[in-house]
């Protein structure tokens, strides 16, 4: 069976070795496998002839049938082109060729019925479509219409004559010979709780569907199906760490006492408390903890990572806080010393700027087990950084770092896996945190401190610079200062950084009277500290920067910020770098400026961004805008190989899903019930390596 499945896509008739190296290159299509599951991303109705009457603007492609009026010649030279009046018993129809004039002109005869099918457009009170699809009208195919699949191409396939309807011609040909060979894959507790039709029929169906209600179950099943084996996958992974992976049980509290009855500096909030008893169950249950914890930007995760690394330093082990930057590094470290400091614990930072003297002297008190918390960037992971005894690692900003660098940190005790808390200021929505970390235990502070005001968000454009920078002069005056970021894009970021110091030139010409900071990524480390510090101690009033203060910069006196081209900038940013302001207990505003020209997808952004501060509300429109795979990097990393599947609108089938899994797994660790063979012979057929079981194989 695995066999056929395996073939090369060079086999196939039509397809032969140079347009298979194609399809290797353009779409990774290699085998039989790849391209039946290379699935339509949308269909074409010809099942359904429209009257020209019923012609209207929401209707995008049509299907219509009738006679060719007349036909001429418009134009000369590069502008010339062929005009058709096309009429059936109801009304007219324009249709135009610019290319290919020759050929259509001899091939079209008057007085023949032909079906029409393509782009509706409309000039005025008349409608045209530009190069149809025509063919003329017989009755047996009326009786074959189907729902025309329309796959994802490549302008280099189109040039080799592979387009939409020879690729369809390909599959068609190739599900023939898969008839009988695509095998169940899901139990038959499953398909008759959620009456899924077979996986043939769904695969059959989804390509060449006979109805619109055929098509749904068919999709309906294939998502299920793709969702609960990569939930099957994660909660196997969660089930197999849990029992294998013992963690040190901490349930000494008595630092935290103290630290609640002298240095607490203000009320955690419900949110916060809540999430502390869930962490502290994990730390004193013996089994290693992995927890993903969730909160918007100020939502105080740096205060519950503290109160967990007393918990941990009370049982005495040592504790971790690993950030992606150096400034990150630094904050979290002049954050955590002000609590540390109070409570004589050792503390000790390591970045890749950290001097060999200096880090000598780190290496020697971590393994003596002097030093209580090490806070640092990548240069914890380095082979020479050893504890006595590691008891809890924490990461900030997880999706900065790979899988492999989390397990780096778990090596770091030779006895127990260190207890894993995994920090992210970026909310997930539930379905993608579902899928990506599935494996963690999620929780999430819901709520922001006491005090702290709401951020007013304002879209203004270009014209009401003046009005703006008003606005800003008022602020400083009442002793506020200001954040003004441009965007740096990796593709333009010459042309962005020229924009950059443009932007800066004008600033310092519309402010005059007031020192201004610049910051930007070319900088070299020491300029930047320098900047940050004139800035941070108020020495500047306004920072004008690109997106390097998306993370790590701290200053509680900065209640404005304006982003420029915010257009440019997809949600999760915006939101990131709204969250730079609102440090302190002045109301704060953050305005996006952009140009009048704005896409559909620009317009639902900034909408969403004056609309909102929830961060998982704002998380959800962007995954339904952008989709998961740029939402959090994961397309690159082979995270969410997804086929059918659409995160952004299947939570349903989702939750159905993940709790079939669960239901299974938790009756039958093991998958040794007869009834679930389907299950165990699906995995077993999948590469090891392979991230989604549900492929045909």
């Amino acid at each position: 069976m695995a066999g056929f499945f395996d073939t090369s896509v060079a086999y196939l008739k039509g397809i032969g070795p140079q347009r298979a190296t194609l399809l290797n290159k353009e779409l990774k299509i290699f085998s039989f496998a790849d391209l039946i599951q290379h699935y339509p991303f949308r269909y074409e109705d010809r099942t359904k002839f429209y009257k020209i009457s019923e012609f209207n603007d929401e209707l995008q492609y049509v299907q219509t049938k009738g006679f060719i009026k007349r036909m001429e010649l418009v134009g000369s030279g590069f502008k010339k082109r062929l005009v058709a009046v096309f009429k059936d018993d109801s009304g007219e129809l324009e249709l135009v060729w610019f290319q290919g004039i020759s050929w259509v002109n001899a091939k079209i005869k008057p007085g023949v019925e032909y079906i029409i099918f393509g782009r509706l457009s409309r000039f005025g009170s008349r409608y045209t479509i530009a190069h149809p699809e025509i063919e003329i009208f017989n009755e047996s195919q009326n009786k074959t219409a189907f729902l025309q699949p329309v796959y994802s191409l490549t302008e280099k396939l189109r040039s080799r004559h592979l387009d939409s309807k020879a690729l369809t011609k390909v599959i068609q040909d190739l599900l023939v010979q898969a008839k009988g060979r695509i095998r169940e894959t899901l139990p038959q507790s499953i398909l008759s709780q959620e009456k899924f039709i077979s996986k043939q029929e769904a695969v059959f169906n989804v390509h060449f569907p006979v109805s619109h209600d055929i098509l749904l179950r068919a999709q309906q099943r294939l998502k299920f199906e793709e969702l609960f084996y990569i939930q099957l996958r994660l909660f196997k992974m969660k089930l197999i760490r849990q029992e294998k992976a013992r963690g040190q049980i901490f349930h000494d509290v008595s630092l935290l006492t103290q630290f609640y009855h002298e240095h607490l500096p203000f009320e955690l909030t419900n949110a916060q408390k809540k999430v502390i008893k869930e962490i502290y169950a994990d730390l004193k249950s013996g089994r290693q903890m992995n927890r993903l914890l969730q909160g918007d930007v100020g939502s105080g995760k740096t205060i519950v990572a503290y109160i967990c690394m007393l918990i941990a330093i009370s049982g005495n082990a040592q504790c971790t806080l690993m950030a992606p930057t150096e400034i990150l590094a630094q904050q979290h470290y002049a954050n955590l010393k002000r609590y540390a400091d109070k409570m004589q614990i050792p503390i000790a930072l390591l970045t890749g700027s950290t001097k060999k003297s200096q880090r000598k002297l780190i290496h020697e008190r971590l393994q003596s087990g002097e030093i209580k918390i090490l806070t640092g960037t990548h240069a914890l992971l380095e082979e020479e950084v050893k504890f006595l005894n590691l008891g809890l690692s924490i990461v900030d900003e997880q999706h900065r770092f790979g899988v492999a660098q989390r397990a780096k940190l778990w090596q770091k005790n030779a006895n127990y896996f260190p207890h894993v808390l995994v920090m992210t200021a970026t909310p997930i929505p539930r379905t993608l945190a579902m899928t990506l970390y599935g494996d963690l235990d999620i929780s999430v502070i819901d709520q922001l401190p006491a005090g702290r005001k709401a951020i007013k968000t304002i879209h203004k454009f270009d014209a009401h610079r003046l009005q703006i920078n008003q606005f800003l002069k008022d602020q400083i005056v009442s002793g506020r200062q200001v954040y003004i970021v441009y965007p740096l894009i990796e593709e333009s970021e010459k042309l962005d950084l020229k924009h950059l110091m443009d932007g800066y030139e004008s600033i310092q010409r519309a402010f005059p009277n007031y020192p201004i900071s610049i910051l930007h990524g070319k900088m070299k480390p020491a300029a930047k500290k320098y900047e940050m510090n004139r800035f941070a101690t108020g020495e500047t009033k306004i920072m004008v920067a690109t997106t390097v203060i998306e993370v790590g910069v701290d200053v509680p006196n900065a209640s404005v910020m304006v982003i420029e081209n915010a257009e440019r900038f997809g949600l999760s940013q915006l939101h990131q770098l709204r969250g730079r302001v609102g440090r302190g207990a002045d109301q704060s505003y953050c305005i996006l400026m952009t140009d009048y020209k704005l896409s559909a997808d620009s317009k639902i952004r900034i909408g969403t961004m004056v609309k909102t501060n929830n961060g998982f509300e704002i998380a959800e429109t962007d995954l339904s805008i952008r989709g998961p795979g740029d939402l959090m990097g994961t397309q690159q990393s082979g995270v969410l190989d997804l086929l059918i599947a659409d995160l952004g609108k299947d939570g349903d089938i989702l939750q159905k899903a993940r709790a079939s899994a669960v239901r299974i797994l938790e009756d039958d660790p093991e998958l040794q019930k007869e009834e679930n063979a389907v299950v165990r012979i699906q995995i077993a057929a999948m590469r090891k390596t392979a991230v989604n079981w549900s492929r045909i194989s």
